[in-house]
């Protein structure tokens, strides 16, 4: 078995036409969530944030992390019956439910027991076959958790949470938020592809977002781009199939896991770029609209409006083709 790792890249551009004389910016960098993320502010008090993003985002893994024992996440996962909710996990759990009624199930925070056996959690990957898809099931449904007061409730001892699909989209809200009470005007946060912006770059333009090709091995970032998409004050994620997948006996498994089926997800879809108003919203629809596949993915954005979406998916001979929404403002220099 080989596990591979590919990357839906999506970079932030800064090249502009206009004229307009750059003010001071500061771009800061640093590791988080597995991940890299990179920040870029107006900085017009002549300080660097670095210290207290890495501060801010030690707290977020310790509400969110799988690979920290004493996160949150992973104390409820291990039944932890004093665990307290905080602020930030009842916001993201909310949104969840929200959005997994949106799109019948698609997004399901109990799918961890098969992104596990499938290889793609912290524990050892299984011999999967129906009996032991079948098996994992009985603890997979959102219905089977609820929360009560700050206590989570879970039907059976064996459910456990995995974020992953929608917390890092969350991640950026919450770095996001933080600059903002900071009073900062012009900024953008992008943590591991996921993007949100406010203002204008460093040349009084509005962001410049590149969402790179669905290949495999293009893990160089800005490489080789599918698109270049204008960000005005939005959030923009990326969801695809090539983003981590293993192969076995000549076959190749996305990590992205059907909570239907129990099976990893096997449609056309390539990859879903969704632009909403907050990354929490963007990033807990990409991963629920490939799932859905592109029918699926029509019938959800047909009835939210207020939801952008550019899909690549392979046509029935195997070529790459673009359906998008049609209120996505493209770079036209690109």
């Amino acid at each position: 078995m080989r596990i591979r790792f590919f990357y839906v890249l999506i970079v932030v551009l800064f090249v502009s036409c206009s004229k307009t004389k750059p003010t001071q910016f500061r771009k800061i960098a640093g590791f988080t969530q597995g991940t890299t993320y990179h920040i870029t502010y107006e900085d017009l008090a002549n300080k660097d944030l670095t210290r207290p993003v890495d501060s801010l985002l030690k707290i977020f893994d310790l509400t969110f992390s799988e690979y920290i024992p004493n996160s949150m996440v992973s104390r409820i996962n291990n039944n932890d019956s004093t665990v307290v909710l905080n602020d930030m996990f009842i916001e993201l759990y909310n949104k969840s439910v929200e959005i997994s009624n949106e799109t019948n199930g698609a997004l399901d925070l109990t799918v961890y027991p098969l992104v596990s056996a499938w290889g793609f959690g912290p524990d050892r990957k299984l011999k999967m076959d129906q009996a032991k898809v079948d098996s994992i099931l009985q603890y997979v449904g959102m219905q089977k958790i609820r929360i009560q007061g700050r206590k989570m409730i879970k039907d059976l001892p064996g459910i456990k949470i995995d974020v992953n699909s929608i917390a890092q989209g969350y991640s950026v809200d919450v770095m996001y938020r933080f600059f903002e009470t900071l009073g900062i005007k012009n900024f953008v946060v992008e943590i591991g592809g996921e993007v949100r912006t406010k203002g204008k770059n460093p040349n009084g333009a509005i962001w410049r977002v590149g969402v790179d090709k669905p290949s495999e091995g293009s893990s160089k970032l800005g490489q080789n781009l599918q698109t270049v998409i204008l960000i005005d004050n939005k959030s923009i994620t990326t969801s695809g199939n090539y983003r981590k997948f293993f192969e076995e006996d000549g076959r190749k498994f996305s990590h992205i896991i059907d909570p239907h089926t129990g099976y990893p997800y096997k449609n056309s879809l390539l990859s879903v770029t969704v632009i909403a108003k907050d990354a929490l919203t963007a990033d807990g629809y990409d991963t629920p609209l490939m799932v859905l596949g592109l029918e699926g993915a029509r019938a959800v954005l047909k009835r939210h409006p207020e939801l952008e979406a550019y899909m690549i998916y392979a046509d029935q001979n195997g070529q790459f083709q673009v359906e998008y929404t049609k209120g996505i403002e493209f770079d036209k220099e690109n």
